[in-house]
């Protein structure tokens, strides 16, 4: 008997696309024959094991080691122009190395946002008690160091997967960049650690455009590997239409970008 997680999922968003995408990876590292495919509810998650659950299944995202660079090292590097930081691990039991982000053409950060620090406090601010998670909006804060009781927290600005924050992002829009102020807003913590989760396995397919991409939300029940391949539009016979979204700079200096609202393609027309 199969056991389902339901969860709302808006598929233009590429964001909370990718973030399903992830659950669906930590889902069957936790019980082997897990499956989950997108429908018009929204994204639904199958596995055997009787236990299985949105709250059990973020609560160990949550609760899981994070192995990483020295953080004070990581600090440092904030200013390196590239922004390829060190690889990540989520440890037991998801036993998950993370380290997509070679790909610069897909990763909207850049030197000045540190990977780890953003990821660690994305994650930690997930409320494992929501059954709506990729809609959950708040100003996140760099989890509290035991060590320094009377520092503040400091707020954590998020990788702009989201492409509710991606699309109001430019500085043409509100007149100055954000970034250059420091500024702070509200982030969808599951949708920005969730994607960086997804993104290792699940990449979506390049067009001839910069920074463009297209990718398909299945609708036919697959595990990871499978449906890997099916959100890159590389396997036939598994529905779902293509969504086309870029991955756009919202600075004048052309260095931060963010995930933009994606467009759905007709099926059968090229990308």
């Amino acid at each position: 008997m199969s056991h389902a997680i339901r969860i709302p999922v808006d598929v233009t968003n590429p964001g909370q696309f990718f973030a399903c995408c992830g659950l669906l990876e930590l889902a069957a590292r936790l019980s082997a024959g897990t499956t989950a495919a997108f429908d018009p509810d929204g994204f639904i998650i199958k596995s055997s094991d009787a236990s299985a659950s949105l709250r059990t299944l973020l609560e160990k995202f949550r609760r899981c080691e994070l192995l990483v660079g020295d953080e004070a090292d990581a600090e440092a590097a904030d200013e390196d122009d590239d922004g390829l930081a060190s690889p990540m691990s989520l440890g037991t039991p998801f036993n998950l190395i993370l380290d997509w982000w070679a790909d610069k053409a897909l990763k909207p950060w850049a030197g000045s946002m540190n990977v780890q620090l953003i990821f660690r406090a994305m994650r930690d601010a997930i409320d494992p008690g929501s059954v709506d998670p990729l809609n959950e909006i708040r100003v996140v804060h760099d989890p509290p160091d035991p060590s320094k009781p009377k520092q503040k927290a400091k707020k954590r600005e998020p990788f702009y997967f989201d492409s509710r924050r991606g699309g109001n992002a430019k500085s043409l829009d509100v007149g100055f960049a954000p970034d250059a102020f420091g500024m702070t807003s509200a982030a969808c913590s599951a949708v920005e650690s969730l994607s960086v989760v997804g993104l290792q396995r699940f990449r979506p397919m390049p067009t001839e455009r910069p920074r463009v991409f297209v990718y398909r939300a299945w609708t036919v029940p697959l595990p990871p590997s499978a449906a890997a391949a099916a959100a890159c539009g590389l396997l036939p016979g598994v529905g779902g239409d293509l969504y086309r979204f870029e991955n756009a700079f919202r600075t004048d200096q052309r260095k931060h970008k963010g995930f933009l609202p994606a467009t759905r393609i007709t099926q059968g027309v090229t990308p």
